[in-house]
């Protein structure tokens, strides 16, 4: 009972840990975006954790985690603990719960904390021109029925969990980060670059308003990692937790160092904000194999995900896709790379490794792209996802919510 008494604490520990990323994300995302749609973007951040966390409640934790299914989907039950109160040590049929590691209401919270991760990515990918009612749409749909089914073939003991050689994806480098970024790429591509963004085809640098406030949000995300990744050890060892926060922080630390040094040399400027995607990008990367990855791993990662940041945004850029945050480099491309990482380097290296690599990262890209284009088109087609002309111009806070952020300043978006 001691030990899993320690294991628990640490556990919610951990939970607290992710849930006040969601303060980093949400500063992240209004630090580089405009005064004028500061409001619109936090209250997005807002939306995303309170619904999200009802819907998982509601039917993800049992859709993504099934007692028996097919290995693609099953339905499931409705609610946790309904009925005769779940016992928090014990399965149904008796046996310990997690093998006796956790309770069952620590797990769900946890995991739940995790749910809505993705759809804060594609929030900040579409800021500054989308309108709130589909978008609201979208994170029900997305986060509520596509995120757990795609997370159970994994995590849910599915069938990449099933092959000769399981897919590996230790805290979610794929299934949370390409699962948000595969999305955010397709949305941002049905919903157009914002106005000025592009002008003769060449991309124009649209300022945030406040890169303090998106510094404090990146650090606060590296903080919460430490419950990301440090939670998914699923205990408190002392080693795999130890060594798993060592290289997390190593990855993310090459990450910012080596997107720095890059973009240096390639646009000949300090770039603050090159900096601060590649600590992401590196987080990204390792999230996938940090507890199998030695010190030295963990860094090439980081290093080769910095790297990866400057020629994404660069590539998304000459695409004509428009990213305020640069999530899809951060969190699809960096994701993917962590992913397949796993099959190079670390415990798990090996040619039939990378081949599941390979095929977790097609599996995922099927459904999150194939659902994410349904969704988000139908609501195109329908009720609309942009906002006007005038609207965007003058700024979503006041057009979608009645009032401004900064009632006490003068707007100036320039």
């Amino acid at each position: 009972m001691e030990l899993l008494t320690t294991n628990n604490v640490w556990m919610m520990i951990c939970t607290a840990l992710v849930f006040f990323m969601h303060m980093g994300f949400a500063l992240l995302e209004i630090g580089l975006t405009r005064q004028k749609n500061t409001l619109n973007v936090l209250f997005k951040n807002i939306f995303i954790i309170t619904v999200g966390l009802l819907l998982y409640y509601s039917v993800g934790f049992n859709l993504m985690y099934p007692s028996d299914f097919n290995g693609v989907i099953a339905w499931p039950d409705f609610g946790i603990g309904l009925g005769d109160m779940q016992n928090a040590f014990t399965n149904k049929d008796g046996t310990l719960y997690a093998d006796g590691g956790y309770t069952y209401w620590t797990d769900f919270l946890f995991q739940g904390m995790f749910a809505a991760t993705a759809a804060t990515i594609v929030s900040g990918a579409v800021a500054e021109r989308i309108k709130i009612g589909p978008f609201m749409i979208f994170v029900i749909l997305y986060v509520g029925i596509i995120y757990p089914i795609a997370g159970s073939w994994k995590w849910g003991k599915g069938f990449l969990d099933q092959m000769e050689t399981p897919f590996y994806d230790f805290a979610g480098s794929t299934l949370v980060h390409s699962v948000g970024g595969w999305a955010a790429l397709v949305a941002i591509y049905l919903l157009g670059a914002r106005i000025g963004k592009f002008k003769n085809g060449k991309p124009q640098v649209i300022y945030g308003h406040s890169i303090p406030l998106a510094t404090s949000g990146v650090l606060i995300l590296w903080l919460g990692w430490f419950g990301f990744n440090g939670g998914s050890v699923l205990s408190a060892n002392p080693e795999l937790t130890s060594i798993t926060l060592v290289t997390t922080c190593l990855a993310a630390a090459s990450g910012g160092v080596f997107a720095a040094t890059t973009s240096t040399i390639l646009y000949k400027n300090l770039d603050l904000t090159m900096f601060l995607n590649g600590i992401l990008g590196g987080l990204v990367a390792i999230t996938a194999g940090a507890d199998v990855m030695s010190p030295g791993n963990a860094i090439t990662i980081g290093a080769l995900a910095g790297i990866l940041i400057v020629f994404g945004i660069a590539l998304i850029d000459r695409l004509k896709l428009d990213d305020p945050v640069g999530a899809i480099a951060v969190h699809l491309i960096c994701g993917l790379w962590g992913t397949l990482a796993v099959g190079i380097f670390g415990k798990l290296a090996g040619w039939n490794q990378f081949l599941s690599q390979l095929i977790g990262i097609g599996s995922y890209a099927l459904i999150c792209t194939l659902s994410s284009f349904l969704i988000i088109f139908t609501l195109k087609k329908t009720v609309g996802i942009r906002v006007s002309e005038l609207e965007e111009l003058e700024g979503l806070d006041i057009h979608e919510h009645g009032m401004s952020a900064y009632p006490d300043f003068r707007m100036n978006d320039h």
